[in-house]
C-alpha cells in the first residue's frame, strides 16, 4: 500500500467520523428541544437557570425534562467538538496527501527526463 493510498483512506475515515459528529449535534438538538417542551408542558412553575430547568417537583416529568435537556446539551457539545476535531484531522491528511502526490509527480517527471536523455545519447 502506498503512503498516498493510506492517506486517502484516513481522509475518508475522518470524513465519516465528521458526519457522525454532525449527527450527534442533530440528535442533541432533538433531545434538547424535547426536554424543554416536556418541562414547559408538564411542570406548572419551573425554575430556570438559563435554559436548564433545575427545580424538581414531585412529578417525574420534571426529572425527565431535566434529563433530556442535559443529555441534549452534552450531545451538542460533544458533536461540535468531534466535528471540529475530525475536520482538522481531515485537512491535515489532505495536505499530506497533496504533498505526497506532488513528490510522486516530481519523481515521475525526473524518470521521464532521464529516459529522454538516455534516448538522445
Amino acid at each position: 500500500m502506498l503512503f498516498s493510498e493510506y492517506l486517502h483512506e484516513k481522509a475518508e475515515e475522518s470524513r465519516h467520523n465528521e458526519t457522525v459528529g454532525y449527527f450527534l449535534i442533530v440528535i442533541g438538538s432533538i433531545f434538547l428541544v424535547g426536554g424543554l417542551l416536556e418541562t414547559v408542558m408538564t411542570v406548572e412553575d419551573p425554575e430556570w437557570f438559563l435554559i436548564i430547568p433545575y427545580h424538581l417537583t414531585p412529578h417525574p416529568y420534571s426529572l425527565l425534562g431535566l434529563s433530556l435537556t442535559t443529555v441534549g446539551l452534552v450531545l451538542i457539545c460533544l458533536g461540535i467538538a468531534l466535528s471540529i476535531h475530525y475536520t482538522r484531522q481531515r485537512s491535515w491528511y489532505m495536505k499530506e496527501l497533496q504533498r505526497a502526490q506532488s513528490t510522486e509527480e516530481l519523481k515521475l517527471i525526473r524518470t521521464r527526463k532521464s529516459k529522454k536523455e538516455k534516448r538522445m545519447r
